[in-house]
């Protein structure tokens, strides 16, 4: 909800609250109407105080009327800010961000220079991604011919398996291990 919905709500409950407790009371006898029936007749005969009442009571007629017949849609997109939904006429997809993150993941462990891979996905409102990869290399790899070639693979992988665009592959060295030699004994 935003920050204004959960105001008004709250100072509308406490609204709500304040003249269910009045009511109570008045009810069983505790309080006096007598009191409240001076303070209301004062503040409607002072035009500051009753034109401050009736602006109260304008927000409050429009929140009720928003609350009651406008809903507010911020479940639905929290629901799916972990991935992408797609819809058809047959229904609906949710591509999540871990599904993505595996895709590419599975792409790097492809290739044999590329070790100790950690990946991060940045969904975009327009259902496009931005993938960001930190992987270490072996000392034996071209890094360029290496990351120009994972940013191919992942982009077509990604656009073959989820017809999704990827906006962009963004590649981090930040290690360079040197080659295991098999021992032999």
């Amino acid at each position: 909800m935003k920050i204004i919905e959960k105001t008004s709500l709250v100072l509308f409950s406490i609204l709500i609250l304040i003249i269910s407790v009045i009511f109570s009371l008045l009810i069983f006898g505790w309080l006096d109407i007598k009191i409240f029936e001076d303070a209301i007749i004062g503040i409607m005969q002072n035009s500051v105080s009753s034109n401050i009442i009736l602006g109260l009571n304008t927000v409050f007629i429009l929140l009720a009327i928003k609350c009651i017949f406008f809903s507010s849609n911020t479940k639905g997109k929290n629901e799916y800010k972990n991935g992408i939904l797609l819809e058809n006429a047959d229904g609906k997809l949710l591509i999540t961000r871990e599904t993505i993150e595996n895709l590419v993941n599975n792409v790097v462990k492809g290739f044999d220079t590329a070790e100790d891979i950690s990946t991060r996905i940045e969904l975009n409102k327009d259902n496009t991604i931005e993938v960001y990869v930190n992987l270490s290399v072996r000392e034996n790899a071209v890094i360029k011919e290496l990351s120009t070639n994972l940013q191919t693979k992942i982009k077509n992988t990604i656009k073959k398996t989820s017809d999704l665009e990827v906006k962009g592959v963004n590649i981090k060295v930040k290690n360079v291990e040197p080659v295991k030699e098999n021992v032999a004994q």
